[in-house]
């Protein structure tokens, strides 16, 4: 449940309401307008609640709960408890997201620019823009419309950043375009070195020369840290969410709708194409093409090039239903050796 120190709730909400909100067919109700206050999870809902279920797992939950409302797959809501209303879509937890949204949106900017922060003169800042404590906007960077720009967070010289993007606090953002709607979280770090050197003796230090372009509707997860090309640019295509501590090397080319999760490191020049997915703690070597679609499971060790709507794991990395034989094969002779 939420806290209210945290998280403003907007609402209440009538069922018919929620079924515009998510494109749900009510079933089981007792009127479009039954009111709800909040959200909540199947185990803790009550009369007033609106739950999901997107996992068959918890049916069971699902069948006991409390919940005055639930969003629901139609193969599964057969299951519902009696008094239950239901929502009734294909796919219940993006329904749910656009629900929990609307009971609790994100904040609007503050419009204005506190006394501490730092705004040079040739900066330009946007109508309705909050630029809070301690943040240094240099000089030629333009900020966008409804953009916050939090504590102590550093925008370099000529960055540019679309409307309705929120930059983290203690975040920096050097030799970068961004586009709309990009969400940069705390302690980001855009734009700085990759890692280029002529190697030999007293390795010497190559010019970074490109950009960072991130593109509409990127999120950026905590301390994640993504180089600007050496000539080329680095690239985040539309709508690729990147999760906390992820490492993005000089000149990577990523395409739209990726999603990329904590502590995946990917090396200079690979080029990663649309709605990849790439698990935990992967690795990825340097100038690699990885087709639309493919999948990396976490940990693996990505050696060569991937094809389209390719699954592969392990380390080094292979198609996924080799590397489970190979792991069950592992597992069979470790049990057979320790039985001898």
């Amino acid at each position: 449940m939420s806290d209210p120190r945290f998280h403003s709730l907007r609402g209440p909400f009538s069922l018919g309401q929620l079924a515009d909100i998510s494109g749900a067919e009510m079933r089981n109700h007792r009127g479009i307008d039954q009111v709800f206050t909040d959200v909540a999870p199947l185990d803790a809902a009550g009369p007033d609640n609106v739950s999901f279920l997107d996992n068959r797992r918890y049916a069971d939950a699902f069948a006991s709960s409390a919940a005055g409302a639930c969003l629901v797959h139609p193969d599964i809501a057969g299951r519902a408890p009696k008094g239950m209303a239901l929502l009734v879509i294909h796919d219940p937890y993006k329904a749910y997201a656009q629900i929990a949204r609307a009971y609790y949106p994100l904040p609007e900017p503050v419009p204005g620019i506190a006394p501490t922060a730092t705004v040079d003169g040739a900066a330009e800042i946007g109508e309705g823009s909050q630029i809070a404590p301690g943040a240094v906007i240099a000089a030629g960077a333009q900020i966008g419309q409804r953009c916050r720009i939090s504590a102590n967070a550093y925008i370099g010289e000529n960055v540019v950043l679309g409307n309705d993007s929120v930059i983290g606090s203690g975040a920096t953002v050097t030799y970068c375009i961004i586009g709309e709607r990009v969400i940069l979280h705390a302690g980001v770090r855009i734009g700085q070195d990759g890692f280029g050197f002529a190697l030999g003796g007293n390795h010497m230090k190559v010019v970074q020369l490109g950009r960072v372009l991130i593109e509409n509707d990127v999120e950026i997860g905590a301390n994640t840290t993504i180089d600007r090309g050496a000539g080329p640019d680095t690239v985040i295509g539309t709508g690729t969410k990147i999760d906390n501590l992820v490492q993005i090397a000089h000149n990577v080319r990523i395409g739209r709708g990726c999603i990329i999760v904590s502590q995946v490191g990917i090396s200079g020049s690979t080029t990663i194409g649309d709605f990849v997915m790439i698990g935990g703690q992967a690795g990825l070597t340097g100038h690699l093409n990885i087709a639309d679609g493919a999948r990396i499971a976490a940990q693996s060790g990505v050696m060569r090039d991937v094809a389209a709507a390719t699954e592969i794991g392990g380390s080094p990395a292979m198609p996924i239903r080799n590397w489970l034989r190979g792991v069950a094969a592992v597992d069979r002779l470790a049990k057979k050796r320790g039985g001898s």
